[in-house]
């Protein structure tokens, strides 16, 4: 990373960050207003959800590319890389280009702040979605797929009329901000549905059915329902994924191949795959388009392998029902006898929630910390609550990434040869752990 590249990345990440919401979509706007409106430049797929929505967005992706068209995706948070944010054609825009667009927008960015709309200067997502917008609509892009941040209604992605809006799983996550009960979140999430887009709606609890409907029914939007209109009829485990049977757009197709392990995958492609027809005005995708844009779907630190003897296996989840999706993934995929984890989370989660789910796999778990944001756990506090769950002597307490991964490692090697490691329990400990295990010359 060049010291300039450095320099734009730290600059941007001292603004206010995420997890600090300025529920406003003022200063956004009037960013894109002086950009000349970038994010009206193409139609946009909107991902919102409480889970799913980054894995969803990555096969629409796919999908779309495979339909010959040129495709943008934004999403959040990154992995290891802040351009990953960023995506035209599949692959991350280059430090370059990131630091021209942040050079060329700056000096509108200081006329947003100088003006302090609803007291707040621009916040680091509002200026990251707009920049998103303004290297769609320079690159050109056919379409662009974007992963909402948090909520829907006011988030700063909505400032388009999506024409397709994807809801995902709705569940409870972020209750300090966007509500305590499902209906209040799920209300959130239905913000992205206006009038004019078509909504792709995953299973839902019934609250939050209610309420996407009720939106639906509002706007006059067309609900296309998974397990109505759409849905995944049968799956199957295979070797490096699962063979998958759908209902699309011209009835049951079958024998198709994701790479991808666990049920919520294959449910997150049967939306995605619902999203992109429903794009298409209706109409039913090839069949061998929807094969070959399943089958080359990426998707880093979800359920991924990235080292083998013991096999090390990364994921993203950080709430409850993201954490019983990927421990009954990979039970089903991998059947590790024992199941070591290396767990770090954020303060501000349903630790006990996601812990519990952990205990009923993991034989051992290491605990440990995330060095890139204050709102991580320590070790310390994580393991004192692991031992309230795990019982202490199964729990162990590690300073940092690297050296919970040793440890896990280590005893994954005692085990025996059916010994796997699991690290999970936050985006930013998956990050951090991929960083250390994945070289990007292995990915090209």
């Amino acid at each position: 990373m060049s010291a300039t590249h450095a320099t734009i990345v730290a600059d941007l990440q001292a603004r206010w960050p995420e997890h600090r919401v300025a529920p406003s979509q003022a200063r956004v706007q009037a960013l894109c207003d002086l950009l000349g409106s970038p994010e009206q430049a193409c139609p946009v797929i909107l991902v919102a959800g409480t889970n799913g929505k980054g894995s969803t967005a990555l096969i629409i992706d796919s999908l779309l590319r495979a339909l010959g068209l040129r495709v943008g995706r934004y999403s959040s948070p990154h992995l290891v890389d802040l351009t990953e944010r960023i995506s035209i054609d599949g692959e991350p825009i280059s430090d370059e280009r990131f630091d021209e667009l942040v050079t060329e927008v700056q000096p509108l960015v200081d006329l947003v702040d100088a003006q302090l709309i609803d007291g707040v200067k621009m916040t680091f997502f509002e200026v990251m979605t707009a920049l998103a917008y303004a290297a769609f609509a320079d690159a050109p892009v056919d379409v662009a797929v974007v992963e909402v941040g948090l909520g829907g209604r006011w988030d700063a992605t909505n400032i388009v009329t999506a024409q397709v809006a994807v809801v995902c799983p709705v569940d409870l996550d972020h209750t300090h901000l966007l509500g305590t009960t499902i209906a209040e979140i799920a209300a959130e999430k239905a913000g992205i549905i206006k009038a004019g887009s078509k909504a792709v709606l995953a299973a839902q609890q019934p609250d939050a059915a209610r309420v996407l409907m009720a939106r639906c029914a509002e706007v006059g939007a067309e609900a296309l329902r998974e397990g109505v209109e759409f849905g995944l009829i049968s799956r199957a485990t295979g070797i490096g994924g699962q063979v998958l049977r759908l209902e699309t757009a011209d009835g049951p197709l079958g024998d198709l191949f994701l790479p991808l392990f666990g049920a919520h995958m294959a449910e997150n492609a049967a939306v995605a795959v619902a999203a992109v027809e429903a794009f298409l005005g209706g109409k039913p995708m090839p069949a061998e388009v929807i094969a070959t844009g399943l089958e080359q779907v990426v998707a880093p630190a979800r359920l991924e392998i990235v080292r083998r003897s013991p096999t090390v296996v990364l994921d993203t989840c950080h709430n409850p029902h993201g954490a019983r999706a990927t421990i009954d993934g990979i039970t089903e995929a991998f059947d590790f006898t024992p199941l070591i984890g290396v767990v770090a989370m954020m303060a501000d989660k349903d630790v006990d929630g996601v812990l519990s789910i952990f205990a009923e796999a993991m034989s051992t778990v290491v605990c440990t910390t995330i060095g890139s944001t204050s709102r991580a756990m320590s070790a310390e506090d994580l393991g004192e609550r692991a031992s309230g769950v795990f019982g202490e002597d199964r729990v162990r307490v590690a300073p940092g990434m690297a050296a919970a991964i040793d440890e896990a490692v280590r005893l994954a090697d005692e085990a025996g040869p059916g010994a796997g490691v699991l690290i999970a329990g936050s985006v930013y400990a998956a990050g951090e752990a991929r960083a250390l295990l994945v070289h990007r010359d292995d990915e090209s």
